[in-house]
């Protein structure tokens, strides 16, 4: 079987100046994210739907943009995968002294394991030193640095809020949260009545955010609850495609009375244990 090290080669063939791909001579970096972000959303469609026969298939394609990248890198000077490897390995090492206290490891110490709280705050302590360090001016070191702001919208306001919490900056429960939604909830009707597209664009966003605030005080991940909600609604309405093919009618002639109940059909169906 092919190693890593044979990918490594890979790369730097299709990056040959002379003898490489046409195409993967004119990327950069910013034309291969775009691709990063889709290969990371079919490793997650695969684990999704249990497709773990063509996962690491998946994961390769993930990988191979982490190659890239570092290609990339190499041919400037910059660094090499090598160093990316040193530098996860190094943090992880970091992040988990209850595991490696002395730095080493390979080293096996015998340590009464920490429970779960204990771990996470010294997580969050270490996280928050390497901010520290990472800034270039201390005196403006916020618990919001290295927020990505390119993660999606719904999984970035959960990270935003997680991290204001640390402080305090947090409901202490959720229910207060359901009140919160209640109120923008309000506000939405209340641009709505008064015909004012910025605000409703603006209210419908404070409403977003507070929902993704609840699902945070649940302990749901909004991201995965809206992707398996798209995933329900994908699947009804596929349902109501079929049975209208089957009924020899085109969807455009059916009023929505009709569409809605054969949505509860739809419903119906998914419930019901023949259909498991």
């Amino acid at each position: 079987m092919y190693q890593l090290n044979d990918l490594l080669h890979l790369m730097a063939r299709l990056r040959d100046p002379q003898l490489g791909c046409p195409w993967d001579l004119q990327q950069n970096y910013a034309s291969i994210v775009p691709h990063t972000l889709e290969e990371a959303y079919e490793v997650a469609d695969a684990i999704e739907s249990g497709d773990f026969d063509h996962l690491p298939g998946e994961l390769g394609d993930l990988l191979f943009q982490v190659v890239y990248y570092s290609q990339l890198a190499r041919e400037e000077g910059r660094f090499e995968f090598a160093t990316v490897v040193d530098a996860i390995t190094r943090k992880l090492i970091r992040r988990h002294p209850h595991v490696f206290p002395d730095g080493d490891l390979y080293g096996s110490p015998e340590l009464p394991r920490l429970d779960e709280a204990a771990i996470k705050q010294r997580w969050e302590e270490i996280k928050a030193e390497e901010r520290a360090e990472k800034a270039a001016a201390p005196e403006q070191l916020s618990l919001l640095d290295d927020v990505p702001s390119a993660l999606p919208a719904l999984s970035r306001a959960a990270k935003l809020q997680k991290r204001a919490a640390q402080v305090g900056f947090d409901w202490p429960e959720a229910l207060p949260v359901v009140d919160k939604v209640r109120e923008e909830l309000g506000e939405v009707l209340e641009a709505m009545s008064e015909n004012d597209p910025q605000a409703i664009a603006e209210e419908l966003g404070d409403l977003l955010f507070v929902v993704v605030n609840l699902a945070r005080h649940l302990k749901v991940d909004p991201e995965n609850a809206l992707r398996a909600a798209n995933g329900k609604f994908e699947r009804r309405f596929r349902f109501i495609e079929q049975a209208l093919r089957e009924a020899g009618r085109p969807i455009e002639n059916c009023d929505l009375e009709e569409l809605d109940a054969l949505w509860g059909e739809a419903k119906k169906a998914e419930r019901s244990p023949s259909c498991a």
